[in-house]
């Protein structure tokens, strides 16, 4: 077995354990639901109605997913509850394929990107948007990456001192001019370093205030600006953080921050501690938004690249 054999495996085995909640709790649901049936009727598909919605997968997802398999029953005549578990999978999978959420195959490679590539970190306090920040300037420094983090999150003295433990602890430089400091000018500062010392990336935090949409639309906007007078295409990357285990308030916060600002990919965090995993397909179908990363435990190489076969895989492994 070689080294990439190795961490593939420990990643899987990583992936099982952190959705093992939203595993059981849905399955355990599932087998009394169908408990005595032999058929896939339209009992049977009521009752997987309220299991998908008590998942967090979403009202409107759970009902394109209904849909499917109605069609498929209809069209195979019989199906019996023994079936459900593949069919289910299947369709699963289909949406995730449908939607952006493809696989990103090593997302810490950036060869093919620009230089440096500037990431832009949106999301509320408390979703794990600063431990994010650390896990992902962790992940690109373990690759031979050169990182410089920005600590643009100002009107928070805790998420200050918080990304520069995280830079001591990685070893990667932070730009921070303190508390209750102008955002962008952190930013436009975080960039210019890392032109200056020739960065392969640049990861920029940001206010997670949830104050009105125009107040935090101005404020993103600005940043944006202000980064682009140093580098006109920044940033590469606009990056929420959502808290998995928020279940369905997730999903109301990125309708906000993508009205609020133009989100490119998302980090959807905490999925070890909740049965609520059934949330990153209902916002990938909703959104059309690639889930790029999942939080599947507390170490730094718990933050994953989202593959979408192995997290299906996870999820409906018995």
């Amino acid at each position: 077995m070689g080294l990439f054999d190795f961490f593939s495996k420990e990643k899987k085995e990583s992936l099982d354990k952190g959705l093992e909640k939203s595993k059981e709790s849905f399955f355990g649901k599932l087998s009394r639901a169908i408990v005595g049936k032999t058929t896939v009727d339209d009992e049977v598909l009521d009752e997987l109605e309220e299991i998908l919605v008590s998942s967090d997968v979403g009202v409107t997802t759970t009902v394109k997913i209904i849909k499917r398999i109605e069609a498929r029953v209809a069209r195979d005549k019989y199906t019996s509850t023994s079936e459900l578990d593949a069919i289910l999978r299947d369709e699963i999978a289909q949406l995730l394929t449908e939607n952006k959420s493809l696989d990103i195959k090593d997302s810490f490679e950036t060869e093919n990107l620009p230089k440096p590539y500037i990431i832009m970190v949106v999301g509320v306090n408390g979703a794990g948007k600063t431990t994010t920040i650390g896990k992902l300037a962790h992940q690109f420094n373990q690759r031979g990456k050169k990182v410089v983090l920005g600590a643009g999150d100002t009107f928070r003295a805790a998420a200050v001192d918080q990304l520069k433990t995280w830079g001591q602890r990685v070893g990667v430089p932070v730009i921070e001019h303190g508390m209750n400091t102008d955002p962008s000018a952190v930013a436009y500062d975080a960039v210019r370093k890392g032109v200056e010392m020739n960065a392969d990336v640049v990861i920029v935090d940001t206010a997670g205030r949830l104050h009105t949409k125009i107040n935090l639309m101005n404020e993103l906007t600005k940043i944006k600006r202000v980064m682009q007078k140093f580098l006109p295409d920044a940033p590469h990357e606009v990056l929420l953080v959502l808290d998995g285990s928020t279940g369905q308030n997730a999903m109301i916060q990125a309708q906000e921050f993508t009205k609020a600002t133009e989100v490119t990919a998302l980090a959807i965090t905490k999925l070890d501690g909740t049965a609520k995993g059934g949330v990153v397909v209902g916002i990938s179908d909703e959104l059309k938004i690639p889930v790029k990363y999942i939080g599947v435990g507390e170490k730094m190489d718990d933050l994953q690249v989202f593959d979408r076969a192995q997290f299906v895989d996870s999820l409906f492994k018995r």
